[in-house]
């Protein structure tokens, strides 16, 4: 896998197919080898040319100790985009890394060309809030989850009931996640989080825009995905049922066919 010098880091990232660009960015502690399972080969079969990349913090991309701020990712972020010379380009993003295209598309339009948000908020609500602090108070204090407990959890939080119901679809998730294994990984990420609310400052994007959000998402519900399309100028959103916030692994195919079509457009 190559490496990128970016905003003094070193960022590994995969480059596949020969059309015009597409930056994908994952979300928290999360590999960008992920966005290669379902949407890195239907961005290929489109025309374009798909790159995934890890995030600071999950390896082979530098591992900076300490916390990171989301300002951090999107200096990063800009970083590749300027030592791969791909830009304006288009970028989708999901969940932390929705939040990281939203704040790129703000403060740098020269990087993005058009943008799709997957799973975004521009704020984070009393919930959403405890359930941050409740991750935070478990790595300050060195707490390590067993596998099985860590995958019905991940299940609970990632995954819709239709799947969850489904005993042969979720046996297989629950072995995926426990097989994963990904418990300590970036850790400084846990506080890349929006600085207060944002959506009065999303007002001033000024490229293309689609959100795109999941019915049964208990990690950013449809209703902050929605506050994000509302506050930024001409966005539209598009509403998947019967997907949990990993919707893009869930149901794919209706995660390709909103991306694809909104940047065949843009």
């Amino acid at each position: 896998m190559p490496f990128a010098d970016a905003n003094g880091i070193r960022i590994s990232y995969q480059s596949t197919g020969a059309g015009e660009p597409v930056l994908l960015i994952m979300g928290s502690a999360a590999s960008g080898r992920v966005w290669t399972v379902h949407q890195t080969p239907a961005l290929v079969r489109a025309g374009y040319r798909a790159i995934t990349f890890d995030n600071r913090g999950v390896p082979p991309t530098d591992a900076p100790a300490g916390h990171y701020a989301l300002a951090d990712l999107v200096q990063d972020t800009k970083g590749l985009i300027e030592a791969l010379g791909i830009g304006p380009c288009r970028v989708v993003g999901t969940s932390l890394g929705a939040m990281i295209a939203q704040e790129l598309a703000l403060t740098s339009p020269e990087s993005v060309r058009c943008a799709v948000l997957i799973g975004t908020r521009a704020r984070t609500d009393a919930f959403r809030l405890a359930q941050l602090r409740a991750d935070r108070a478990l790595l300050a204090e060195g707490v390590s989850v067993p596998p099985a407990h860590r995958a019905a959890t991940t299940v609970l939080q990632m995954l819709s009931p239709a799947t969850r119901d489904n005993d042969d679809e979720v046996a297989h998730w629950l072995d995926l996640f426990e097989l994963a294994g990904d418990d300590g990984v970036a850790p400084g990420q846990a506080w890349a989080d929006p600085d207060g609310d944002r959506r009065e400052a999303l007002r001033g994007v000024s490229v293309p825009c689609r959100v795109i959000a999941f019915d049964d998402d208990v990690i950013t519900p449809p209703h902050l995905c929605a506050e994000v399309a509302e506050a930024i100028p001409d966005c539209d959103l598009v509403r998947i049922p019967r997907a949990g916030h990993i919707g893009y692994l869930e149901r794919p195919d209706e995660v390709n066919s909103a991306v694809i079509e909104f940047l065949d457009k843009n």
